[in-house]
């Protein structure tokens, strides 16, 4: 089976990608550039013993994505417990909305943004009364 153990988000600015999801996620990142032979730092995103996945944060390779093309990838999607204070957080560090907050209804509150590096990324809010 494959399951997903690692992701990377492609940045042109690194240090100002890692305040973004510093500030945003409360993420810690590790410089693994020697391993990599590029900048290239490990994304430390939450507690070893809950669910969910690290990753990191790596040069681009090539342009960036433009703005309104069709998504070309995997859209990592960030579990929270306050969504609008975790929007507001995304706004006040630079991201953009791509797909304002809605419901699944009776599951969760979703919503996707654009980060400072132009990738998408979703945020949900588990949330049973969600309509």
């Amino acid at each position: 089976m494959g399951k997903v153990v690692h992701f990377e988000i492609h940045v042109d600015d690194m240090e100002r990608a890692k305040t973004f999801y510093g500030e945003v996620f409360g993420w810690s990142f590790e410089d693994w550039s020697e391993y990599a032979g590029m900048p290239y730092f490990g994304a430390v995103t939450g507690d070893a013993n809950k669910p969910g996945i690290d990753g990191a944060l790596m040069k681009r390779q090539s342009p960036a994505p433009e703005k309104n093309q069709p998504l070309n990838g995997y859209t990592c999607t960030m579990e929270v417990e306050d969504y609008d204070s975790i929007e507001a957080k995304i706004m006040n560090n630079g991201g953009q909305v791509a797909m304002p907050k809605f419901a699944l209804p009776g599951m969760a509150w979703q919503g996707y943004y654009i980060d400072t590096e132009s990738n998408i990324f979703g945020i949900h809010q588990p949330d049973e009364n969600a309509k």
